[in-house]
């Protein structure tokens, strides 16, 4: 029994994965600060995108 509770502390097969969440969430962090950040830019390029896709269809084939 004392030998189980001791692999119990000792064993370090679910620290990997355990790794893996904690770098996973400050990516998330950091993509979503990125994205607050970058907002207005974001915003303002699709505007420009969809003003130029909108206008294309106004102008006469050649």
């Amino acid at each position: 029994m004392k030998a189980k509770m001791k692999a119990l502390f000792t064993e370090e097969q679910g620290q990997g994965m355990t790794e893996y969440g904690l770098v996973l969430g400050i990516i998330a962090v950091a993509v979503v600060g990125a994205l607050a950040l970058l907002r207005e830019q974001i915003m303002e390029m699709f505007t420009s995108v969809t003003d130029a896709v909108t206008n294309r269809e106004n102008v006469p084939a050649e």
